[in-house]
């Protein structure tokens, strides 16, 4: 991977090309496109080089389509909820982005609830939009309220890290005990477990192995789990 300024020009190609955090496409007069940076940070790419976005150490999350996150639903406004994602401005949640969803039969939302949506639109002049269901499928696929359980807050790169199938923490837990996880590409992940210890266990690790926490390895931590009543 390689380091990237604002402005610099990223070799982005792909006939399926989405992109995330901290790159823009930009169209030139003679009908060109380019791929651009706007924010300073790694340049990453998926394994089949569809998906390009940039990691930078920010503290504030900057909606991108198609990104899952956890929100906290602040307002009522009509027939749309004002929901909190962490972002610069608060995101709306339409009564009918919900799987199966009517005029008749919408879920009950109430200031406080919780909620693992999808933004489904993004735009620097407008506010964030959220979706609960699956882009292709229409199904709820895992979108939309959830009860229960306790929400950790970790650093942007750290929830990237865990969306990653290959990293250690999840699976290593999971071998341990049963619990569920939702995590949202804004700094939150939901976990939830039948023993408040096992929540208990999950938040520490999480917090431990951050970047900007403890920064722990696989080996640490499995040195970390001995020391824990699990």
């Amino acid at each position: 991977m390689s380091l990237v300024l604002p402005g610099e020009h990223v070799p982005a190609q792909h006939v399926n090309l989405k992109l995330g955090p901290g790159l823009l496409q930009q169209s030139s007069p003679g009908g060109e496109s380019s791929i651009i940076a706007t924010r300073a940070g790694e340049l990453n790419h998926s394994a089949n080089r569809a998906r390009w976005w940039v990691e930078s150490n920010a503290r504030r999350y900057v909606p991108a389509p198609q990104e899952s996150v956890i929100g906290v639903v602040i307002a009522r406004s009509g027939e749309n909820w004002r929901v909190d994602i962490g972002a610069a401005h608060m995101a709306n949640l339409d009564g009918l982005a919900f799987e199966g969803a009517t005029k008749r039969n919408r879920p009950n939302l109430k200031v406080g609830s919780l909620l693992y949506a999808r933004v489904s639109l993004a735009h620097k002049d407008m506010e964030p939009e959220l979706e609960c269901f699956d882009a292709q499928t229409r199904k709820a696929e895992g979108f939309g309220e959830v009860k229960g359980g306790f929400v950790v807050h970790c650093s942007l790169k750290m929830c990237r890290q865990l969306l990653d199938p290959k990293h250690f923490l999840l699976p290593m837990l999971g071998s341990r005990f049963p619990f569920d996880a939702a995590t949202g590409l804004n700094g939150r992940v939901w976990v939830n477990a039948k023993e408040a210890k096992h929540i208990i266990a999950v938040s520490r690790c999480i917090e431990a192995v951050d970047p900007d926490g403890g920064g722990m390895s696989e080996a640490e931590m499995k040195k970390f789990l001995g020391t824990l009543d699990i």
